[in-house]
């Protein structure tokens, strides 16, 4: 359980440095990386890849139903 513990602490130590350094690289606040990354790309990501998903079952339902016939 120890071990657990000291790798959240590790995961998010690199986590927080992480925007901490996208924010000195672009010269802007870590609240406008944070907002930036965690309320416009992430829900970007998360919505594109269901939209994937959704596009890809689509195609390989017809690539079933035109091998079956």
């Amino acid at each position: 359980m120890n071990y657990l513990i000291e790798l959240g602490k590790f995961i998010y130590a690199y986590c927080t440095d992480f925007i901490i350094n996208l924010a000195n690289i672009f010269n802007l606040s870590y609240y406008e990386i944070n907002f930036i990354v965690f309320c416009v790309l992430y829900p970007i990501l998360i919505i594109g890849s269901i939209g994937f998903y959704l596009i890809q079952k689509m195609r390989l339902r017809r690539i079933k139903e035109h091998s079956n016939v």
